[in-house]
C-alpha cells in the first residue's frame, strides 16, 4: 500500500517530463518552419535591396498559414530603405547591410506549469 501511495504522488511529476519532451519537439518544429520562412524572405530582400512592404506582408501571411499565429501578433522590424553594396571603408558602419528582426509569440513553453504553481 505504501508503494501505491508513493506511485500516485510521483507518477504525475514523472509524466510532466514526458510531456515537456513532446512540447519541446513541437516548439522546435515551429521554430524550424519560422526560420525557413524568414530565410526565404531574407533572400528576397537581398534581391530587392531591402524589405519591401510586399515581402513583409507575404512573410506575415506565410507565418500565419504555417503556424496559425495571428498577423497582428507578428512583429517584423526590418530595413525598408534600399541598401546598396559599397566597396570602400564606411566609418558610419552602414555598409549596405539589411537589418531585420522577426518576433512571434510561442503559446506554451513549459508543460504542467499549472501543476507546479508556475503561472502561464
Amino acid at each position: 500500500m505504501k508503494q501505491f501511495i508513493v506511485l500516485t504522488a510521483i507518477l504525475p511529476l514523472m509524466l510532466i517530463f514526458m510531456a515537456q519532451f513532446a512540447l519541446e519537439q513541437k516548439n522546435s518544429g515551429a521554430m524550424n518552419v519560422l526560420q525557413q520562412q524568414v530565410y526565404t524572405a531574407k533572400e528576397q530582400a537581398k534581391q530587392e535591396g531591402c524589405f519591401t512592404p510586399e515581402i513583409i506582408e507575404q512573410l506575415k501571411r506565410e507565418i500565419n498559414a504555417k503556424l496559425g499565429v495571428p498577423e497582428e501578433d507578428i512583429l517584423i522590424v526590418a530595413t525598408e530603405s534600399t541598401q546598396y553594396r559599397i566597396n570602400y571603408f564606411d566609418p558610419e558602419h552602414k555598409r549596405g547591410l539589411i537589418h531585420y528582426s522577426v518576433s512571434v509569440p510561442i503559446e506554451k513553453i513549459m508543460a504542467g506549469s499549472n501543476l507546479l504553481g508556475i503561472p502561464s
